[in-house]
């Protein structure tokens, strides 16, 4: 089974996750390590990486339509059935591969920005992912983009346009914690690789903050 596959059954599509080992579940395990780090409200129970591109999609539009983050109309699940396909994770990444992969290597750099990952938890991940009952080479996927380091270059790389930017902006958020000043420098930083505008940037964290609604 290859790559795009094995992330295909990981993160889940309009119909929910795969064999309970989606996005949420296995970046749960990461961020589980950190002391009071939750993904936000649960938005990405709600449809897998789709939920990224849902709240990425409509922050670009009301960004587009000039609209003070304070007026921005919020995600909701009915967006799920209207994504704009340039917003979906399904599409080709700008190097290739599947931007679902590029989603996810983004989420755990995120994860990993704040350096607390250690080899101990590290450990303690594998040691519960192993208990998810995966196949050998799904375990092994996870294991590799778990331990492997993720550079900021391989991310930003990955963006086709200003709305994959965007999405991949977004999903980083929502495993970072802003109250961490190591974690906020890292958005800082990743926005501005991006080439993102602030005011799209304030957009992205408006919907991160609220979530999907029903």
């Amino acid at each position: 089974m290859n790559a795009e596959k094995l992330i295909g059954q990981f993160l889940g599509n309009n119909a929910g996750f795969g064999k309970g080992a989606a996005t949420g579940g296995i970046l749960g395990l990461l961020l589980g390590s950190k002391k009071g780090r939750k993904m936000a409200g649960g938005t990405l129970k709600y449809a897998g990486l789709a939920a990224a591109g849902v709240m990425a999609w409509k922050a670009y539009q009301n960004w587009q339509q000039g609209k003070s983050p304070a007026q921005a109309d919020g995600a909701s699940g009915a967006d799920l059935q209207r994504l704009d396909p340039r917003f979906s994770p399904d599409a080709p990444a700008a190097n290739g591969e599947s931007f679902q992969l590029s989603l996810m290597r983004a989420m755990i750099g995120a994860a990993k920005a704040d350096g607390h990952v250690d080899g101990a938890e590290q450990q303690r991940i594998f040691e519960q992912v192993e208990q998810l009952g995966l196949a050998a080479d799904e375990k092994a996927l996870v294991f590799d983009m778990l331990s492997a380091p993720v550079a900021l270059t391989d991310i930003v790389a990955s963006a086709r346009g200003p709305e994959q930017a965007a999405e991949l902006y977004l999903a980083s958020r929502l495993v970072i914690d802003p109250d961490q000043a190591a974690e906020r420098a890292y958005l800082q930083a990743l926005a501005h690789r991006l080439n993102l505008p602030a005011e799209l940037v304030a957009h992205l964290e408006k919907q991160a903050e609220q979530g999907i609604g029903e």
